[in-house]
C-alpha cells in the first residue's frame, strides 16, 4: 500500500508545529537574562517540569525501537522501567537535597567542591561527550524517518534536511534557555504521547476491538510476558531491575541535561515532588509503548503483513503504509516531537556545562554581562554545529553496527560519573585530583574487557545493562587507591 500522506501535507504539519514552538519560545523568553537561561529564574512549576521531562526521556529511538523490540523481547523492557522507580527515589531523597543545599547550576560543580577543579572538568567532559553523541544518535534516527517519508520524495538531500532541523532548533532555544524549554518540552511531550496513544487506537480500530478487548488481547498474547528468571540471560529480572535503578540515577540524577530542569523548580520540595511524580508517569508511558508494540505484531499477524527484519522500521512502515491518513498524521506529529525534543534542551545544557565547568565564565568578575552573553550564544551555536557534524558522520558511516557501537561506547562514560559521585557521597577520603582523569579513563576500558570475556570466565554469564554498575565500581575502587584518609585536626 503506498504512503497515504503527501509531502505538501507533511511540510504543512511540521511548519505549524515549529511555528507553535517559536510562539511559545518568544512568549517565555521576553525579558530573559542569564538566570532565565540557566535556571528559569527558579520559578518553573514542578508539574510542567515533570510532564516536560517525558520528551527528554523518550526520544525518537524509544518511539520506534521499544514497540519494535516487543516482537523479540516481549515486555521484558518493563523490568528495567520498574527499576527506574528505585533510582528516582534515590534522586529525590539523596541527590536533589545535596544539589539544592549547594545551590548548584551545574551539578558537576559538586565534583569541583569535593575533589578539585580537575574532577569537575572530568565529569563535565564525560557529560559533553556522552550527551553530544547520544543526542546526535537520537536525532539521526528521528531525522532519518522524516527523510524517508518527506525529504527523499522531494529530492532534498539528508545534509540539507538535518541542517534545516538544527537551525530551527537553534532559533527557538538560543535566547530563552531553560525558561523557554520548560514550556516547549511540555508541548512536545504532549504530542509525543498523542502520537503513541492515537497510533495504538488506530490499530485497535483496525482490529475492530473495544478498549477492554484490546487490553484482554494484549494480556493473553505471548508478547505480554514481563519477567525473565534465567540467571544467564541478559534479560534476567534482577539484572534488569537493578540496572534500571542505576540507569535512572546516572542518566537522570547525574546528568546535567535532566537535572538542570529540576534545579529550576521553586524549592527542593517541589523538585522532589516533580521527580517522584515523573517516576510514576514514566512507568505508565513505557507500558503504553510496549502495549503499542504488542498491538502492532497482533495486527500484522491477522492482516498478513510481513514484519521487517529491522524492527525499528516496523512502526513507521505500518502507520504510514497500512493504517490510513489519521494514523499517518499522528505518527508524524509524534516523530516530529521526538526529533525536536532529542536536541533542543541538550544544546542549552551542553552550553551550561561548558560555560561553567570548562571555561568558568560564571566566576569571571572581569567580564561584563554583555560579554558573557556573547560567549554563551557562541557556545550554544557552536554545539549546534558539532551536533550537525556528528549526525553527518553517522550518515557517512551508514552502518547500523558501527553507529550503535559508537552510541554504546558513549554510554560507558556514565560509569565514571557514577563512581565519582558515589565516592564523593559515601567516602570521606581525600583524592589526589590529578589521578581522577586516569581512573575515569581506565575504568571504562576495564569494563569493556569484562564484557568481552565474561562468558568464558563466568560459565556463560552475559553482561547486559549491569556494565554500568561494573564501570562505576571500578571507578570507585580506582579512586580508593589514589586517595588517603581525611586528616581530622583536634582542638587544642
Amino acid at each position: 500500500m503506498p504512503n497515504v500522506i503527501s509531502p505538501v501535507m507533511l511540510i504543512l504539519i511540521i511548519s505549524l508545529y515549529f511555528l507553535s514552538l517559536m510562539g511559545i519560545s518568544w512568549w517565555k523568553s521576553r525579558k530573559s537574562d542569564a538566570d532565565s537561561y540557566f535556571l528559569g529564574n527558579k520559578s518553573s512549576p514542578w508539574y510542567l517540569v515533570a510532564f516536560g521531562m517525558i520528551g527528554d526521556s523518550l526520544s525518537g529511538v524509544t518511539f520506534v525501537s521499544v514497540p519494535g523490540e516487543v516482537g523479540i523481547k516481549h515486555f521484558a523492557y518493563m523490568q528495567v522501567v520498574l527499576g527506574y522507580l528505585v533510582g528516582y527515589f534515590v534522586i529525590a531523597k539523596v541527590l536533589l537535597p545535596m544539589y539544592y543545599r549547594m545551590n548548584l547550576t551545574s551539578i558537576y560543580s559538586y565534583l569541583g567542591e569535593r575533589f578539585g577543579l580537575t574532577a569537575q572538568k572530568t565529569g563535565s567532559v564525560y557529560f559533553l561527550l556522552s550527551r553530544t553523541i547520544g543526542a546526535a544518535y537520537r536525532l539521526f534516527i528521528s531525522a532519518s524517518v522524516l527523510q524517508i517519508f518527506l525529504f527523499d520524495p522531494m529530492g532534498v538531500p539528508f545534509w540539507v534536511s538535518v541542517t534545516i532541523i538544527i537551525i530551527l532548533i537553534l532559533l527557538y532555544t538560543l535566547k530563552g534557555g531553560i525558561r523557554s524549554l520548560i514550556w516547549t518540552d511540555t508541548f512536545q511531550s504532549l504530542f509525543l504521547l498523542l502520537g503513541v496513544v492515537l497510533t495504538a487506537w488506530s490499530i485497535i480500530d483496525k482490529l475492530d476491538w473495544s478498549f477492554s478487548e484490546a487490553v484482554q488481547g494484549i494480556v493473553s498474547s505471548e508478547y505480554s510476558e514481563v519477567f525473565n528468571w534465567d540467571v544467564k540471560s541478559k534479560l534476567y529480572f534482577w539484572k534488569q531491575f537493578i540496572s534500571g535503578a542505576f540507569i535512572a540515577i546516572v542518566m537522570t540524577g547525574l546528568d546535567q541535561n535532566m537535572m538542570q530542569k529540576n534545579l529550576s523548580c521553586k524549592s527542593l520540595p517541589e523538585a522532589q515532588k516533580n521527580v517522584l511524580w515523573f517516576s510514576v508517569i514514566v512507568v505508565i508511558v513505557n507500558l503504553i509503548f510496549v502495549s503499542l508494540g504488542a498491538l502492532m505484531f497482533i495486527y500484522a499477524g491477522q492482516a498478513g503483513i510481513d514484519v521487517p527484519t529491522k524492527t525499528d522500521t516496523f512502526l513507521p512502515m505500518l502507520t504510514l503504509n497500512h493504517l490510513g491518513l489519521f494514523a499517518s498524521v499522528v505518527f508524524l506529529l509524534g516523530i516530529t516531537a521526538a526529533t525536536f525534543s532529542s536536541a533542543d534542551s541538550v544544546l542549552t545544557t551542553l552550553t551550561t556545562s561548558f560555560y561553567i565547568d570548562i571555561l568558568g565564565l560564571d566566576k569571571r568578575l572581569d567580564r561584563s554581562e554583555a560579554s558573557k552573553l556573547r560567549s554563551r550564544n557562541l557556545i550554544h551555536a557552536g554545539f549546534s554545529v558539532v551536533l550537525l557534524l556528528v549526525i553527518l558522520v553517522f550518515k557517512l558511516i551508514n552502518k547500523d553496527s558501527v553507529i550503535t557501537g559508537i552510541f554504546t561506547a558513549a554510554g560507558y562514560t556514565y560509569g565514571p560519573l557514577l563512581g565519582l559521585f558515589a565516592f564523593g557521597i559515601l567516602s570521606k577520603r581525600k583524592v589526589h585530583s590529578v589521578g581522577v582523569p586516569i581512573v575515569a579513563v581506565l575504568a571504562p576500558i576495564l569494563t569493556y574487557l569484562c564484557t568481552l570475556y565474561s562468558e568464558q570466565l563466568l560459565y556463560g554469564y552475559k553482561i547486559g545493562f549491569e556494565l554500568l554498575l561494573i564501570n562505576g565500581l571500578l571507578t570507585y575502587l580506582g579512586l580508593l587507591l589514589i586517595s588517603r584518609p581525611k586528616i581530622v585536626t583536634s582542638a587544642a
